[in-house]
């Protein structure tokens, strides 16, 4: 994947904007599994989520390769896309971001914030991709795809931070999107030479990564989740392959064990998770009896929940 000298080099150019994220042990939640519990806390970026340092290091490159580059445009759900307004607009550059019918409405405040221009058509991650390409080749704006090395080169910072600030982990538990989180922390796994096992979570209710790795080929399915950071239909092929080589093992969580989750991060560590940022800690959760007493760290990749998605969990 990367060598260690590419990841900290990656980590010193991230860190130069976004500082380091904690790693904690939290008390409770750890009584609560019944073995040493840490989480890393990527909900305390300063867009509240992990993607916006694969933003970082992608526009940073672009903009070294290509000086002249009007501007960028994306298809997002929302965390990709603050990533590419956020850095987008420290380099001057324009950021369209096709967010389609459907989207978590701080979101879509926070990237309208930082100055993205929001286009509200398609409606599946397919049909947003597809649209954002077609608007880069007609605009001149170079397209992000979702997923990309370089994405995933600055988002292993946090792998190095977590993995290097608490020494000796066996499990890492990783939510599973497109699979530059998961990608990341495996990248810096192996580039340290640890053994630490990294297991990826799902939703049930869209869960192609978890039938992809079973069959040992990319599976398409379709299907809705309050986690939609992790509402994907269609694998990416070079992602899943780093995941098939990297990962332990993927684990699907339903539904109610996400709202669950976010209601136990909250209880256990005063923190918010949405969706996806709890998935991580809800397949720790299904999984407890396996990890009792060992050393174990959970993801808490973003808090951006929106008021109806904390509703619902709260009343659970």
């Amino acid at each position: 994947m990367f060598s260690l000298a590419e990841l900290d080099a990656a980590a010193a150019e991230v860190n130069a904007i976004i500082p380091p994220t904690p790693q904690h042990r939290w008390a409770l939640l750890s009584e609560r599994v019944g073995a040493e519990v840490f989480v890393k806390h990527e909900n305390h970026t300063p867009l509240g989520a992990f993607k916006c340092r694969g933003g970082v290091t992608y526009l940073s490159r672009l903009k070294r390769q290509q000086p002249d580059v009007p501007g960028v445009v994306s298809a997002s759900s929302g965390n990709h896309g603050q990533s590419l307004a956020y850095s987008g607009k420290r380099l001057g550059l324009r950021v369209m971001i096709v967010i389609g019918s459907t989207s978590n409405p701080e979101k879509r405040a926070s990237m309208a914030a930082l100055g993205a221009e929001l286009v509200d058509q398609g409606d599946s991650t397919e049909e947003k991709i597809a649209l954002a390409q077609r608007m880069g080749a007609n605009s001149g704006l170079h397209f992000v795809p979702p997923w990309h090395p370089d994405l995933v080169l600055g988002v292993a910072s946090y792998g190095l931070e977590l993995l290097r600030g608490v020494p000796d982990l066996d499990t890492v538990y990783v939510p599973i999107g497109l699979g530059s989180g998961a990608c990341g922390v495996i990248a810096a796994r192996d580039a340290l030479g640890l053994k630490t096992k990294i297991v990826g979570v799902v939703a049930a209710n869209a869960d192609a990564y978890a039938l992809s790795f079973a069959a040992g080929k990319p599976v398409s399915k379709k299907g809705r989740t309050v986690a939609e950071g992790i509402e994907i239909a269609n694998p990416h092929p070079e992602a899943f392959e780093w995941l098939r080589r990297g990962l332990e093992r993927i684990v699907s969580v339903s539904e109610d064990e996400i709202l669950g989750a976010i209601r136990v991060l909250l209880a256990d560590t005063h923190n918010l998770a949405e969706g996806a940022g709890s998935a991580a800690t809800a397949a720790l959760l299904k999984e407890k009896d396996r990890q009792r007493g060992k050393r174990v760290a959970v993801v808490l990749s973003g808090g951006n929940a929106d008021a109806a998605l904390i509703g619902r969990a709260l009343a659970g």
